[in-house]
């Protein structure tokens, strides 16, 4: 299991390196999680939007809850594994940044 796990969170780093460097200090604050869940959900943003705050930053952090389980069992194949585990981490980023499920369907993260 715990060899899973790391494999799982490999995936999540691969992620969070392929974004550009500008934006990585607005996730100072943000912490992600990976969860055992199963089901439909494979990611959950838990905070408040960047566009959404006021100038006083939050104490707590914004936390991305990856729900392994559910994507390994959707996805068995490690490279569609890997793919859908980038797609969800930059999903569940952009509802930090404050873009909403609509406007993440019509850019075809949805």
């Amino acid at each position: 299991m715990a060899a899973k796990r790391q494999a799982f969170r490999k995936l999540v780093d691969e992620a969070l390196e392929s974004l550009p460097t500008e934006f990585r200090p607005y996730l100072d604050n943000v912490v992600i999680q990976i969860e055992e869940g199963e089901g439909d959900l494979y990611g959950l943003y838990l905070g408040t939007p960047l566009p959404e705050r006021g100038h006083d930053p939050s104490p707590y952090p914004d936390r991305i809850l990856l729900y392994r389980r559910a994507l390994e069992q959707d996805f068995p194949d490690p490279e569609e594994l890997r793919r859908e585990v980038i797609t969800t981490v930059l999903h569940e980023l952009a509802h930090h940044f404050g873009l909403g499920e609509d406007r993440l369907e019509d850019l075809g993260w949805g």
